[in-house]
């Protein structure tokens, strides 16, 4: 009879530590619709799928934070006038942080775009129905990683050329390891923190 007065709280405490445990959805929405909508539009042309690479998809996160605050216009984005694209001053420190170095990067291709609240339906055509099109179309690339902030996309293109590789740079690599140890140590530690907690609420309540 003890028992089955406890149930209603087991299912809750089962509940809690379901969510605890259940992992946080990030910014990926629009990154995995794009992804499979390039790859979709590279099959409809009879050429191969890009592979996610992650190095790649480091610069576009950090390039998108950089156009983050610039607004979408008429001339902006896959609409901007070849040759007149925005410059970065910290662009090699850009490269450092995500672990590359110029000469694996050169023949890569970066394509910001901007799309007001990141519309789905908008997202897609603005790279496929742009100049951005004769890149998609170019059996050279091989890899492609996808970064976003606010309205701005960002859609970076890798080659199987050690000029386009977007390869980890060793010497950046170890400045960096430190941080992304600790990061990961964090996150497994808040996971610990979590079942402990519903652990010692389970002990007391069966102690009461």
């Amino acid at each position: 009879m003890a028992i089955n007065n406890k149930l209603p709280f087991l299912l809750l405490l089962s509940i809690i530590l379901l969510f605890l445990n259940h992992p946080v959805l990030g910014d990926t929405d629009e990154e995995d619709v794009l992804f499979t909508g390039i790859n979709s539009y590279r099959t409809s042309q009879n050429l191969t799928i890009l592979n996610k690479n992650e190095n790649a998809e480091c610069l576009a996160d950090e390039l998108a934070e950089q156009f983050k605050n610039r607004p979408c216009t008429n001339n902006t984005g896959s609409a901007t006038v070849p040759g007149t694209e925005p410059q970065f001053a910290d662009y090699p420190k850009i490269l450092t942080k995500c672990h590359l170095n110029v000469s694996d990067t050169r023949d890569g291709s970066i394509m910001p775009a901007c799309v007001p609240r990141l519309e789905s339906s908008l997202v897609l055509t603005n790279f496929t129905k742009s100049q951005y099109s004769r890149s998609l179309n170019d059996s050279k690339f091989t890899g492609m990683g996808i970064g976003k902030e606010n309205d701005w996309i960002v859609v970076v293109l890798t080659t199987n050329t050690p000029g386009g590789s977007y390869s980890t740079d060793t010497d950046t690599k170890d400045d960096h390891d430190d941080d992304d140890d600790d990061s990961s140590g964090f996150t497994f530690s808040i996971g610990l923190v979590n079942y402990l907690l519903v652990l010692i609420m389970s002990f007391c309540f069966f102690l009461c």
